[in-house]
């Protein structure tokens, strides 16, 4: 009789692991896989990718070398194939640009005239490759916001002839300020920084500065002081770049106050320049300053590996993550190593977590996934951009791109951030996945922030792709939301582009990070099994280019 119902439970058994079995290849990734996906793996990633021994991880510099190949040693380990072609590399010819502005900006007007002193008042560089520029007497004009948005019937150029000009801009979009004009709170690629440089060369402006202002920004001044104190990476172009602006720079809120007075104008312009219609101001001042540079050519990498699809090869998942950060530079509080704990180990170690999933589910998945390192992020999101015009696998059978970069550091949220919210059915599959996990998905609680045009993402979004970047969220399992919120706030403040960006393996809580990691296996693993095609949403810009192709 024991045997028997011993047999009859051992049947029962099999019976309930046989239908488990069948649901987790169905609906979820098998238990095997997600549970590969722990703290023990993340931490040991993350306290290499982040350490002192990768110098910061910028390009053309020996943290690049050995960043990338510590990459490649890991996917090899995992038994992950090559990304492109037989190597594990994708070449990015770049130039490094390290511009070296004069000690003062000098700004003349009929009242008298200012001087304004390097990385306290001003910054400012150059994308021309040459070995030294200048502007002189460059008559000035405030510009609004810079911006030329035929959609919203926007356009702060109208009328106006800037060549040998300098314009002075705001940051951020109108949206910013006034709900009802373009996206609200949510920034457009139009408040982005390298909009506004790359729209002042369309419009043949000789120089170009950018009013800072932390709150739209989103930024202190500190983070952009430091990211211009060093060299400067850009892909490099036929015309060496010729066709930028001579200057591009910023300045402080507080010296475009003292400018506007020196000009016999009040900061009511700034609110006017909100206005539908706002005509731009010549400020009757003139700036002159001269840089020197320092050039060097040569090339960075992407790094790619892959795991080819059983029947669908051609067709492909991307999960990216930047393996760049700032090098080493000024120093602060004693350190001078900008390791990039969360911006961007905390991705990349990511992307090696994910692809040990996937080469641990017992059935391969029918489509390619990809797994992309991109170099450059932090210049630009420059690795991405030569990717996007030298794709490995075909653009149009991208099924999707999933984004990891700055994970969050402070355990489980009931929430996950999907900046952009609203772009495309792959926040839907997002949904499914946290639905799993007893969570929601949420948008970007500080949308002005306009994080969806600030990382790798956004270069595939431009070429069609459809492309999630999600972020951890903020309601904290334990300290609820405000917490969370505050959190975010003071990494920005503190930490964000800092030396003080380090992993303390003591006061993170990685857990966070782990669901995060598992929800977006599973959209892959959805996604790996051939059968759903996301597209973008009504309202999303980059519709129509999927749409074309």
């Amino acid at each position: 009789m024991k045997k028997t119902i011993l047999y009859l439970s051992a049947f029962a058994i099999c019976i309930s692991s046989c239908k488990q079995s069948a649901t987790e290849n169905s609906d979820n990734p098998d238990s095997l896989a997600i549970k590969s996906v722990n703290d023990s793996s993340l931490m040991r990633y993350m306290t290499k990718i982040a350490s002192d021994e990768f110098e910061g991880r910028k390009p053309f510099t020996n943290g690049e070398t050995k960043t990338i190949n510590y990459l490649a040693d890991e996917f090899k380990k995992l038994g992950l194939a090559p990304g492109n072609g037989t190597s594990y590399f994708q070449e990015v010819p770049m130039v490094e640009i390290k511009s070296n502005p004069d000690e003062k900006m000098i700004i003349k007007g009929k009242s008298g005239s200012v001087e304004l002193n390097y990385l306290t008042d001003f910054v400012a560089g150059t994308r021309r490759v040459q070995n030294e520029v200048s502007i002189n007497n460059s008559p000035m004009v405030f510009a609004g916001y810079g911006i030329v948005a035929p959609e919203y019937g926007w356009n702060d150029y109208a009328g106006l002839d800037v060549k040998g000009k300098t314009v002075v801009v705001m940051i951020n979009d109108p949206g910013f300020a006034e709900e009802n004009l373009f996206k609200g709170k949510n920034m457009t690629y139009y408040g982005r920084w390298t909009y506004k440089f790359e729209e002042a060369a369309r419009q043949g402006a000789t120089g170009i500065l950018i009013i800072h202002d932390t709150e739209p920004a989103a930024y202190p001044w500190s983070v952009v002081r430091s990211g211009w104190t060093k060299s400067k990476l850009q892909l490099e172009a036929a015309d060496n770049n010729m066709g930028r602006a001579v200057v591009e720079g910023w300045i402080t809120l507080d010296v475009a106050k003292k400018l506007l007075k020196l000009a016999g104008q009040s900061d009511i312009l700034f609110t006017k320049a909100r206005e539908k219609g706002f005509k731009a101001v010549d400020l009757g001042l003139s700036a002159s300053v001269g840089i020197k540079t320092l050039i060097k050519k040569s090339k960075s990498f992407n790094v790619l590996a892959s795991i080819p699809g059983e029947s669908k090869k051609d067709e492909s998942i991307i999960y990216s993550a930047h393996w760049d950060h700032l090098g080493i530079g000024e120093k602060v509080q004693g350190d001078s190593i900008y390791n990039g704990a969360v911006d961007n180990a905390t991705g990349v170690a990511s992307l090696l977590e994910i692809a040990g999933a996937f080469k641990k589910l017992n059935k391969k998945p029918e489509r390619t996934i990809v797994f992309i390192s991109y170099t450059g992020e932090e210049q630009g999101l420059l690795g991405s951009e030569y990717y996007a015009k030298h794709p490995v696998l075909p653009l149009d059978k991208t099924v999707a791109n999933i984004n990891m970069d700055m994970m969050g550091i402070a355990g489980k949220t009931k929430d996950v951030v999907v900046y952009g919210y609203g772009q495309s059915e792959l926040e839907d599959l997002a949904a499914a996945a946290a639905k799993k996990q007893g969570r929601v998905i949420v948008p970007d609680p500080v949308p002005s922030s306009g994080l969806y045009y600030r990382s790798d993402h956004f270069n595939l979004a431009k070429v069609g792709v459809p492309s999630l970047f999600t972020g951890s969220g903020v309601d904290n399992v334990k300290n609820g939301r405000d917490w969370g919120l505050k959190q975010v706030a003071d990494f920005t403040k503190q930490r964000y582009h800092s030396p003080q960006d380090n992993f303390d393996a003591k006061t993170w809580d990685l857990s966070g990070i782990i669901e995060d990691e598992r929800l977006l296996f599973d959209m892959g693993y959805q996604l790996s099994k051939g059968e759903l095609y996301p597209k973008w949403k009504d309202g999303s810009e980059f519709k129509a280019i999927r749409e074309k192709k």
